[in-house]
């Protein structure tokens, strides 16, 4: 025998829950977070109440920028406002390169800080800390070897 349904038995079928959506979290008590971006570079930066420690994709940032001058700009923001001792911050940053990567934190750490005391929004904006850079690689077009540059054309 197979089974079929009776014309009395009726189906019953359970309603699909929708996907969840993601909900943001709110930072826990003493800290604020920033997002910040350059080039194809995100970086999630939070700030805490602390004794200077800046520390990047879970390594000291001395050891994680090589170069000087990404460690300046990361350290930017902080130095302009007297505030290199007194927080800890906490990056977390995926893509780009080095430079854009350093760029990326500068901005939102500057975001972070003005979540952390509103009066460091002047000195931030007039130092260029909260304009995001929006300068992207141009994309490579068909039929040319790059962005912009064609073949070498020959006459003959």
């Amino acid at each position: 025998m197979h089974d079929t349904m009776d014309e009395n038995e009726t189906t019953v079928v359970e309603a699909a829950e929708p996907a969840p959506r993601r909900v943001k979290k709110a930072p826990p008590a003493g800290e604020v977070w920033g997002t910040g971006r350059r080039k194809t570079s995100v970086a999630r930066v939070r700030l805490r109440r602390g004794d200077g420690k800046i520390v990047v994709n879970r390594k000291p940032f001395g050891e994680y920028f090589s170069l000087l001058q990404d460690r300046n700009r990361v350290e930017e923001a902080l130095k302009l406002l007297g505030a290199r001792e007194k927080v800890d911050v906490l990056c977390s940053v995926k893509g780009g390169g080095p430079t854009g990567q350093a760029g990326a934190i500068a901005m939102g750490m500057a975001r972070a800080l003005r979540k952390y005391d509103a009066g460091y929004d002047d000195a931030l904006r007039t130092s260029g800390l909260l304009t995001r850079d929006s300068r992207m690689k141009e994309r490579k077009k068909y039929g040319r070897r790059g962005a912009r540059r064609g073949f070498q054309f020959s006459k003959r």
